[in-house]
């Protein structure tokens, strides 16, 4: 008889016969499997304190797709790099790409992502209120890898458009997420910093849409200080659950410094929710109200009601673009950081009260449909993001600064935080790259980390796995 039909067996006659308790499910645990390297001398420079390679909010720049695993990243001749490995293999294969960095800027990462309806791998790159560039790989090769010569043949040239499609002079954070049905789809951001909208595109197998724009940059939001007329929402990921609906939690950032207490800190304020369950044609509160149609003159805005689930002004140094994920209901959970209160109402220097005084939170939305937030009682040590993984009994795992884990299990309502590894053998420069996918894939958490250099010293880039409960 086969394991499966033995553990069903098992498990339907502990159901049945009465005094006889199902185990319960485990809690989380990390254990470590292999390091791999994936280049010895990755460029390195660090501006808005982050790395090119290492940036959180890439989507995806490490993803697992039919028994391999794909990473990319920029070498120290700042050529780009797309490889992959058979799934927990220990040897990548490289494919150079033409494309090199146009400049050192760490928002000009590269994201992968696979339409399922024709087996591609899709790369966006680098790219920061300017022009991106893109490359499609031939149709199949995500579906037949094993039988396709990893060569640069098998990616198409680089383009400034997608397949014709401009989409916008000022783009900005490509995150590829595939729909339900396996079209695939590309959020980003368009305009600058502060005052900018994000917006959708979408592949359909053969053909990109610009579907446009589902956020505004106007209206007024006034706080204790002063006012702001201009801004943008930065997203902490958008992302499907199992039942097709799309989620993404936010938070807004101000043009104008007039709405904070001191210039030393960021304009950041509150965390936001919305959600799609059109394909991201149109957008809902939490309370299910639409406020906001995609690529319509209606788009969602800092004045619409019911949007804010955390509530937080700019005085904390709220940090944006952190993290998020859904369980295995359907409910959303995300990641936010930021300075309590208790350690001061006002920061006067972003990078530094961070480093200092900066906490993670967990805030999700449980059974009942209340929003509840845990602090995750580990100091961040750093300015910069932690990442949110959940396993497949939605344990909640986030990863932060340096490659540390910290869990929390399901059954204590996640009230039970505690540090799991604390990666002083990773030497990690701060913010790792996650494989969302993996996780799904073979319980495994993996994630990619750059060593720490000074100036512009090319180091080492890394895969680290772990294996998560089974």
């Amino acid at each position: 008889m086969k394991r499966r039909a033995v553990l069903t067996t098992a498990i339907l006659a502990a159901v049945a016969t009465p005094g006889i308790a199902r185990a319960a499910d485990p809690g989380p645990s990390v254990t470590r499997k292999n390091t791999t390297q994936l280049d010895a001398q990755a460029v390195y420079f660090v501006s808005y304190d982050g790395l090119v390679n290492n940036n959180s909010f890439q989507k995806n720049g490490l993803l697992t797709y039919k028994g391999y695993q794909y990473a990319a990243w920029y070498t120290s001749t700042k050529n780009a790099v797309v490889a992959r490995r058979v799934l927990g293999g220990t040897t990548w294969s490289k494919i150079t790409l033409s494309h090199t960095l146009k400049s050192d800027d760490s928002h000009n990462v590269i994201s992968m992502g696979v339409s399922r309806a024709d087996g591609r791998l899709h790369l966006n790159m680098d790219s920061h209120s300017d022009g991106f560039f893109y490359v499609k790989s031939i149709a199949g090769l995500l579906d037949n890898p094993a039988s396709i010569a990893w060569t640069s043949a098998v990616l198409g040239a680089v383009q400034t458009s997608l397949d014709g499609v401009a989409l916008t002079t000022q783009f900005t954070y490509p995150q590829f997420i595939a729909t339900p049905e396996g079209r695939l789809q590309l959020s980003y951001r368009v305009g600058i910093s502060g005052n900018g909208r994000n917006a959708l595109a979408e592949y359909d197998g053969s053909t990109w849409t610009a579907l446009g724009e589902w956020t505004s940059s106007t209206g007024t939001y006034t706080s204790t200080h002063g006012s702001s007329t201009a801004r943008n929402m930065y997203l902490h990921g958008i992302d499907y659950d199992v039942n097709g609906r799309l989620h993404s939690f936010f938070t807004w950032r101000e043009q104008s410094a007039a709405v904070m207490c001191n210039s030393g800190g960021i304009t950041n304020h509150d965390t936001g929710y919305v959600y799609s369950t059109d394909r991201g044609r149109s957008w809902r509160n939490d309370a299910g109200t639409v406020v906001g149609t995609t690529g319509s003159s209606d788009t969602v805005a800092v004045t619409d009601a019911g949007l804010v689930v955390d509530s937080l002004n700019p005085e904390h140094s709220l940090m944006n673009q952190e993290s998020q994920t859904t369980d295995s209901t359907g409910l959303p959970h995300a990641i936010i950081s930021y300075v309590p209160g208790r350690f001061g109402q006002c920061t006067t220097n972003y990078v530094t009260d961070r480093t200092t005084n900066g906490r993670a939170f967990h805030v999700r939305k449980n059974a009942s449909g209340t929003w509840q937030k845990t602090e995750i009682p580990i100091a961040l040590n750093s300015s910069q993001r932690t990442k949110l993984v959940l396993d497949k009994y939605d344990n909640a795992y986030a990863v932060l600064p340096y490659g540390r884990i910290a869990a929390a299990s399901k059954s204590s309502g996640y009230s039970d935080w505690a540090l799991l590894y604390d990666g002083s053998d990773l030497n990690a420069f701060g913010e790792v790259v996650i494989d969302e996918l993996r996780v799904k894939a073979d319980n495994v958490l993996s994630f990619m980390y750059q060593e720490k250099s000074s100036g512009t010293t090319p180091s080492a880039l890394h895969v680290v796995d772990f294996a998560l409960p089974a």
